[in-house]
C-alpha cells in the first residue's frame, strides 16, 4: 500500500494591491485549517505584502479596476466607478479607506496580522530572488516570518506536488 502524500498548496503573490493581498491570505488560512501544507512565494509587486515599509500601506487603486463597485466597498447602491474618476486626486485613498473599513467591520485582520497568523500556523513564506535583486532589497527589509529569498527554480523544487495558484 502506497503511503499517502500530504496535501500541499502554493500561492504565488505577484501584486501588492490591497484587494490582491487577501485572496492568498484567506485561502492559505483555510488550507492550514484543513491540514494542507501552505507555501507562499512573493514576487514583483507582491513583495509589498512582506516589505516592512509597505505592508501597512497597501492600497486599492480604482484606476484599471473596472470591476470595482462602490456597494461592495460599503457605499449604498450599485455604483461603478467610471475609469476616468479613478484618476482624480484622493480616489485611491478613498477606495482604500472604504476597503479597510469594510474589512474591519467583518473582523478581517490587517495584512501584517494575517501573515503572522499564517506563519504561526505553519505556512512558509519566501521572497523571489530575481525581484529582490531587481528592487535592491535584502532579507532584513521583510517582515518576520519570511524564511528566505529563493529562486523560482528553488520554489518549484520545494513545492513539488503542490497545487499552485498564481495571484
Amino acid at each position: 500500500m502506497a503511503k499517502e502524500q500530504p496535501r500541499k498548496i502554493a500561492f504565488i503573490c505577484s501584486k501588492g494591491n490591497l484587494d490582491m493581498a487577501y485572496p492568498a491570505l484567506v485561502m492559505g488560512w483555510a488550507a492550514l485549517g484543513n491540514g494542507i501544507e501552505v507555501t507562499i512565494f512573493f514576487t514583483f509587486w507582491g513583495m509589498d505584502m512582506i516589505n516592512k515599509a509597505r505592508v501597512d500601506h497597501l492600497e486599492i487603486p480604482p484606476v484599471a479596476n473596472s470591476s470595482m463597485k462602490m456597494n461592495l466597498m460599503g457605499v449604498p447602491g450599485y455604483i461603478g466607478i467610471p475609469q476616468f474618476m479613478g484618476a482624480f486626486p484622493g480616489m485611491t485613498a478613498f477606495a482604500t479607506h472604504l476597503m479597510h473599513k469594510k474589512m474591519e467591520d467583518l473582523k478581517v485582520p490587517p495584512v501584517r496580522e494575517y501573515l503572522q497568523m499564517l506563519v504561526d500556523g505553519g505556512a512558509k513564506l519566501f521572497a523571489c530572488k530575481m525581484s529582490v535583486d531587481m528592487m535592491g532589497l535584502k532579507k532584513e527589509d521583510f517582515i518576520d516570518g519570511v524564511q528566505d529569498i529563493v529562486t523560482a527554480g528553488d520554489f518549484m523544487d520545494m513545492t513539488d506536488g503542490a497545487q499552485i495558484i498564481f495571484i
